[in-house]
Order: C-alpha cells, then structure tokens, then sequence
C-alpha cells in the first residue's frame, strides 16, 4: 500500500515534468483559427475568473473578421497553461460562450476543472476567441431600438455572422476604420431577405468550417454556381480560417495565481476597460461563500437578474453597482482599488451578503412603487445612500410593510427625485457618495435626513437645493423627459405613490395644439395669439402637465379642461390647479402664467431648511 502509494507520487511528479518540457513558457509556433475553435471545442480552452464578461459588440466582431479577410495583425494572445491539480480544484474556470444574448445571457457556463485533462486558460485575447467562436459556431443577440428589455425573439432576435460574397472590396472608403468586406450579423428572416436579392450571395460563415480545403470550396462553388469573384472571397475566407497561421500566442506556465494574476493587469490594462467587479472576483472569490455555497461571480449575477425582475423596463445594475454598495456600507474609503477588497472585507461582504440582498431589493421595489423604472432612474449610485439607510437601520422587513415609514419614504422619495434634477451623481461619484454618508452616519434622527443632506451640500458646486434659476430651468421639461416624472412626483408628493399608479397628464389635451385643432380654434394659423399655443415648451411642458390617477386619466383622455373640470369633481388645490382664472382654452396662456407661479413656490419650499 505504501510503495504505491510512492509510485503514484512518482508518476504524478514525472508527468508534470513532462508537461513543463513539452510545454515550456515562452512564444509558441502559431496555430490556426480552426485549431483555435477546435482546443475550445474539446475545453482545451477555457476562461480564468479574473476574465471580465465577454463586452463586444456585433459591429467590432464584423470588424475584427474584415481585418482577418484583409490579412491586418489581430494582435498575440497570452494563454496559461494549467496542470497543478490545486489550481484545478480552488480556481474558477469557464466555457466560452456559444449562444451571447445582450444583458440576458452573458455568463459564462461553469466548468468543473477537478480532475479534468490539463488547459490553457486565456489570459489575453479572451474577447478575440469569443468573437471568432460566436462568430464560426454561436449566436448574438441584441436589443433592437425603441424595445424593452425582454428576454425573447421580438425584442433581442437571433442573430448569425454571414457574408456578402458578391460585396466589391475594390470600393472601399478610404477610411481604414470602414470595412472592406460585407460581414453582417442576421437573423433568419433578415437572410432571407436578402439572400433573394440577384446580385449577392450571403454565405453563413460557420459553414466554412466544413470546407478545409481548395477541393471542398470548389465543389461548393460549382453546386452553389458562384462567380469568379465570390469565389475568390469564399476562397479567401477558408484560406484565412484553415491554412493561415493567424493565432500568435504566448504560454505562460507558472501554477502561481498571483503571480499570472500580476501578468494578467499588465495585460488588460488597455482596450475596452475591465469591469473591475470580475477582476475583484478573481481576486476575492475564495473568501466569498454564501448560504447557498454559491460564488461571488454567481452571486452577483442572480442578484443584477432579480433586480431587473422589478419594473416595467426593470432596473438594470451591474455588479459594480453591488461592490460599490458593498464599500459605502462597509468602508471609508469607497474607491475601486485592490486593497479595498481584502480578505477581511471581502469576507464581511460575505457575512452580510443575506442582508445586503435583501435591502437592495427592497429599495428598488420601493422606487418601483413610486412609479420610477429604469428610464425614469438615470443615475443607479442615487439609490445607494437610501440602500444604506435601510441597512444600518434594520428596516429591510417591514420598510413596504408598515405605516410608521411613511415619513421616512416620503423624505427618501423628495431626496431622491431632487438628485436625480440636480444631476449629482452624474461624473465621479465617490466624493459625493463619501459625503452623504458622513451625513448619513451622524445622523440618529427617526427619518430620512432630507434637511441635513440640503444643509451639509449648501454652497458645493453639487447640491441638493433648488434655487430660483434652476427652478425657471426645469420649468419647460418635456412630458417624454427621463427628468419629467421626478419634477411631477416633487410637485405632488402628497399623493398616494405605493398604493396608487400615476400617469403624467396634460391638463389641456395635447390633441388640442395640434396645428389643425389650433386652426379650426382661431381661424387661421395667423390667428393663433401666442407661441404659447405652437411651442411645445409650453404646452408639452411640466407647467402644463399633472399626475393623474391612472383610472381617472384614462376616462378623462382629450376632455378640454374646462369640461373636466365642470364635470368631476376635481380638487384644484391638490391637483395644483389655480382657482382664479379662466379655464377656457383661448385663455391658456394666462391659466399658464398663473400655474407656473404656483409651481415655482412649491418647488422652492421643498428644499427650505
């Protein structure tokens, strides 16, 4: 038992110095990109957790193809060649991508590399090799514009690489950032469609892996009947992906983790910035378990999921905004910086992590109730400081649950709507972010500090009060502004947001400005009496505009004012509907100049202290 117990030391020991002799570190003879695709096919290449998210766009994987097709450098690689069964067990590996949905699948799958063959792990090149994966084998999916952000075929189609090989490379625009040759990602109708135009030939790119050869293009040419000069592209293609030696690598053999993690910042110091959560991951994912046994990298994935669950768009976080959250809660010095997620912080993250989790969600779910969604929210980092309250006051439970908080929501909500306005946390934020939770910090009061927040900022260049000049500013906010509703829901913060749903309302209908309406009103376009009728400023803006119940908005539709307002009964003051005057439309403008005072002083009294 004892001497095979030795043997099996001495085999193990033989074999890794086999493999550092077969594999020593240093540049090795380039390989093709089908050897490539082939190694990540069989998991001989795999992704270290300290890999970022694949980030590349459907425009830069065409790209990169076209500077293949046109014999450019596509830079070297650095891969780390992994053979130590320790690394195996206590480092985190991961699948490429085959099938890449925008904001929906991103993650790479989990690899179990216990006892599994010995890999390259790549160290360098990772968005190159997904790219040309996704490109050869995958799929990519994007979100069309003007949709919502929903997980199927309408909104984020399938997509495939395919190339125009009747596309005429002696066109090429002069500027070297234009491509020379037609790659487009398509969906299967959009292929279609195209593939019935005469003059092109769309050929699906992942089939030229079933062409390795001279022979296998020029059977396919003569069964598909292509001309001289599809030909020579298709001809080109295969030659790029199965004979050129296109793939310059560096292997790095070291079984030292720190010592590859050094190597791999020196490397990814450029290009498309790091997203530095998976950075901090690699680094910090062995002291971050959780409950459920899961990872830091899983962790915050579910949690960006369950957020974006919440709201119609849901709100989209990233796992910066999760670390970042962490830091104000735990740290003085909140910056992104290696030091700042040590071993000892990380495992508090961890500690609290059931916590952490829980006040997030409720505070988007509390955003939510008010009416905000992700359109609405431009700045995440606002929600932070009322994340921290909910956290070091333990009302995570009961916050959307009991009635004793309602002060306390009605200050967050005035708080949040005012730096959202004011733009606060627009640029670098960890100065403010440092400041509001010194604020927050001393505080001992029952409520959220709305006026403490107002005084602590007076005088910065970022503040929270809202003067008379920047009141005048807002004024003429369109009803489609992202920074509409937060003004609405400061002008009536009085209402029920939690119980109720409010939509934004003209007070008189927008169908009532339109050019023919106004002219059937005064007799002529010449007639019209003041630009406050044609000038959306005025009449598509926040003066002309109300927060409406949305059962009484949608009976209401284009209902002159002073219809609705004989016909219901409709209580002016809370509406911030002025009493005095006339409600007819030929009187708008001054119904408009009246209205606007009313706002400016409610407006102002919210930020006196």
């Amino acid at each position: 038992m004892f001497d095979c117990i030795i043997l099996d030391e001495i085999f193990s020991y033989i074999c890794i110095l086999i493999n550092s002799f077969f594999m020593a570190a240093g540049f090795q003879p380039n390989i093709t990109i089908k050897e490539a695709i082939d190694h990540i096919d069989r998991q001989e290449y795999l992704l270290p957790s300290i890999q970022r998210k694949f980030v590349w766009s459907a425009p830069q994987i065409e790209t990169l193809f076209d500077s293949i097709m046109r014999g450019y450098p596509i830079n070297s690689f650095m891969f780390w060649h992994i053979y130590d069964a320790e690394i195996k067990k206590n480092f985190k590996f991961y699948k490429f991508l085959s099938a890449y949905r925008e904001f929906f699948q991103v993650n790479n799958p989990d690899f179990d590399a216990i006892g599994c063959p010995d890999f390259d792990a790549i160290i360098d090149g990772q968005q190159r090799l997904t790219s040309l994966y996704l490109g050869l084998k995958g799929t990519y999916a994007y979100k069309l514009p003007r949709k919502w952000w929903v997980n199927n075929e309408d909104a984020l189609p399938t997509r495939r690489l395919y190339l125009n090989l009747s596309s005429d490379i002696s066109k090429t625009s002069e500027n070297e950032m234009s491509l020379a040759y037609d790659f487009r990602f398509l969906t299967d109708a959009e292929y279609k469609k195209l593939s019935e135009v005469d003059t092109d030939y769309w050929f699906p790119v992942r089939e030229i892996l079933i062409l390795p050869t001279p022979n296998d293009v020029i059977k396919y040419v003569i069964a598909n009947e292509l001309d001289e000069k599809q030909t020579n592209v298709l001809s080109t293609l295969m030659q790029r992906i199965h004979q050129d030696k296109l793939i310059n690598y560096y292997l790095e053999d070291k079984q030292d983790i720190d010592a590859v993690l050094d190597i791999f910042i020196r490397t990814n110091s450029g290009g498309v910035p790091l997203s530095f959560s998976n950075l901090l991951m690699s680094i910090t994912i062995a002291n971050w378990t959780t409950d459920d046994g899961s990872d830091a990298r899983k962790s915050l994935a579910d949690l960006v999921t369950d957020v974006f669950n919440i709201g119609k768009p849901g709100f989209m976080i990233s796992e910066d905004f999760i670390l970042k959250t962490c830091l104000v809660l735990f740290k003085d010095n909140i910056k992104f910086n290696v030091k700042n997620f040590d071993s000892d912080t990380v495992s508090l993250f961890s500690a609290n992590w059931k916590r952490i989790k829980q006040c997030i969600l409720q505070s988007f779910l509390l955003l939510e109730s008010w009416g905000f969604n992700n359109d609405s929210l431009r700045a995440k980092n606002a929600v932070i400081p009322i994340i921290y309250y909910v956290y070091w006051h333990n009302i995570e439970d009961n916050l959307l649950k009991k009635t004793e908080y309602l002060k306390c929501k009605e200050e967050m909500r005035k708080w949040l709507c005012i730096a959202l306005l004011k733009g606060v946390f627009g640029g670098q934020t960890d100065t403010i972010l440092t400041r509001i939770k010194n604020v927050l910090k001393g505080y001992t009061g029952d409520s959220f500090p709305l006026n403490e927040m107002i005084i602590a900022f007076k005088g910065q260049d970022r503040n929270f009060t809202l003067d008379n000049d920047f009141i005048e500013s807002i004024l003429k906010t369109q009803k489609d502004s992202p920074s509409c509703y937060p003004i609405l829901t400061l002008l009536y913060s009085h209402m029920n947001f939690e119980n109720d749903r409010y939509h934004k309302d003209h007070l008189h209908p927008a169908a009532s400005f339109s050019k023919k309406r106004l002219i059937d009103t005064f007799g002529s376009e010449e007639a019209i009496p003041s630009e406050y009728y044609t000038n959306p400023d005025y009449w598509n803006g926040v003066v002309n505009l109300q927060l409406l119940n949305s059962g009484l908005n949608e009976s209401k539709k284009d209902t002159s004012l002073e219809d609705w307002i004989k016909q219901n009964k409709v209580n002016k003051e809370t509406q911030l509907i002025p009493s005095n005057v006339s409600y007819a439309f030929k009187d708008f403008v001054s119904f408009y100049d009246t209205r606007k005072a009313i706002i400016v002083n409610r407006l102002k009294k919210i930020t006196e202290v």
